[in-house]
């Protein structure tokens, strides 16, 4: 199923829209994306080129050869840097990988994949096993305090509802 997205650079110089399929959206953790974004990965949505429109302003391009050998052409805002999309390069179609952040319906745009994550920084990792146990941790701690509330049969009263 096809989605409509429209987006910008932070200047507003380039503005777009594309149709993507929603479940094309990806993080890349390549050593060239985490370099490109000043992050610890990029998360981007494919669409080919005939279907991604340049409304206004004219992007600014170079090719990369990126860690796989694949050159990649970078096309970002010639005002601002932002980038937004890279695209590969040669014959054939053209599958454009576009910036997910300039996206103005960003939100709903979730990752269903992961490329590269043997490149991915340990914080990566270490960030998601901290959030899913402060998840854990906040549930347990909430169990042990209602439990034995529960158990003597007592009513809950508003201290047990924060």
């Amino acid at each position: 199923m096809d989605m409509k997205i429209d987006g910008r650079c932070h200047c507003a110089r380039i503005t777009y829209e594309a149709e993507i399929d929603p479940e094309k959206v990806l993080i890349c953790h390549c050593g060239d994306c985490q370099t490109l974004t000043g992050s610890t990965f990029r998360t981007v949505a494919l669409t080919y080129e005939d279907t991604f429109k340049l409304l206004s302003g004219e992007l600014k391009t170079y090719v990369k050869t990126g860690e796989s050998g694949a050159k990649r052409q970078q096309s970002f805002c010639p005002e601002c840097g932002t980038p937004i999309y890279s695209s590969t390069v040669g014959e054939g179609p053209k599958v454009h990988a576009i910036r997910v952040g300039t996206a103005r319906q960003r939100d709903e745009l979730v990752p269903k994949k992961q490329l590269w994550f043997r490149s991915a920084q340990s914080l990566t990792s270490a960030l998601f096993l901290r959030s899913k146990s402060s998840l854990l941790l906040t549930a347990l701690a909430a169990w042990l305090e209602l439990a034995p509330v529960w158990w003597r049969g007592e009513k809950l009263g508003s201290r047990h509802l924060v």
